[in-house]
């Protein structure tokens, strides 16, 4: 690949796929001192211009020609897609951030871990919830957690323009909005799972759309996930169970709050937390780890490992429906 670095030291970027989510990947690159937002790239060109005209950039109608044009990007198309595309940039020696979760197989995630440490680029995953401010009140934790509940509830996604099933649905509610919460449980327990008991239930789309599942961990923890795309409210929340204190945080507002044994019962202690948007954290932390060449916060092998995870649940599933 030529050199592409900009002569302000800024790391030339694309969006690829700029649909609601990959709008906010445009917007904070335009707004982001370490970055130059060079283009967007969509399937839907009118789109494309129209964000490319919001945030003061180029709209690319050929893939390749952005992807020679800029050193990094993020691709914030459908997760069926992430495979193919991450694979086509990763060959030009792009260094990628791919949205959640990093492919739609084990397969495809392993294929492009393997291409980014042959081409020795950066490959960093979409997990947010690494970034949420709210995680700061487990920092002062030793060891892993006992137990786990972890609940993220929301509304069924909007149906889209021109037809398009709704954003999310294309695969399952565990791969859509509970591999977040996998990808934080495997990081806080560090532990191999060794028991998965689920069940999930499949109303509005072809796949689940509520899932309950109860993973074992080899060293003693348990964990409690829930995930739903029907509910009337949205919640995001997780509370961790550590031998000398509860902690309950809800990541969807940013708090937390620290429940301590006393002689009279739980004493509760608000955590002061610094609200901060954790995508900017991420893209940020994207940027950095392009600029000093440092591996990422949640790389191809963590995110492959949360996907495992996931496919371990479905299977429960379908087993329990066999």
């Amino acid at each position: 690949m030529s050199d592409t670095s900009s002569a302000a030291g800024r790391v030339r970027v694309g969006v690829f796929g700029v649909g609601s989510l990959g709008e906010h990947h445009a917007r904070l690159y335009a707004e982001l001192p370490e970055a130059e937002l060079v283009g967007v790239y969509d399937v839907d060109p009118e789109r494309a211009r129209a964000i490319a005209a919001k945030y003061g950039t180029t709209a690319f109608d050929d893939l390749d020609r952005l992807a020679a044009s800029v050193e990094a990007a993020s691709v914030v198309v459908p997760t069926d897609l992430h495979h193919a595309v991450g694979r086509r940039l990763l060959e030009t020696g792009l260094h990628l951030l791919i949205e959640k979760p990093i492919a739609a197989t084990l397969a495809e995630a392993e294929d492009l871990v393997a291409l980014a440490a042959q081409r020795g680029a950066i490959l960093q995953v979409g997990h947010i919830e690494r970034f949420n401010p709210a995680l700061a009140a487990l920092a002062s934790f030793e060891g892993p957690p006992r137990c786990i509940e972890a609940r993220r509830l929301a509304p069924y996604p909007p149906p889209r323009p021109g037809g398009l099933r709704p954003r999310g649905t294309e695969v399952s509610v565990v791969l859509d909005l509970m591999i977040h919460d996998l990808d934080l449980l495997l990081n806080l327990v560090r532990a191999p799972v060794v028991e998965v008991r689920a069940a999930g239930v499949t109303l509005l789309s072809p796949t689940e759309d509520f899932v309950s599942a109860r993973l074992a961990f080899a060293n003693g923890a348990v964990a409690n996930v829930t995930a739903s795309r029907l509910s009337p409210e949205r919640s995001r929340t997780l509370t961790v169970f550590y031998p000398e204190a509860v902690v309950a945080l809800d990541l969807m507002r940013q708090a937390a709050v620290v429940h301590r044994p006393t002689a009279t019962g739980l004493e509760p202690t608000t955590v002061p937390i610094e609200r901060q948007e954790p995508l900017r954290r991420e893209l940020e932390a994207f940027l950095r780890c392009v600029r000093q060449q440092t591996p990422p916060t949640v790389g191809g092998a963590p995110a492959t490992d949360a996907l495992r995870l996931s496919y371990d649940i479905l299977r429960q599933i379908a087993e329990a429906r066999a």
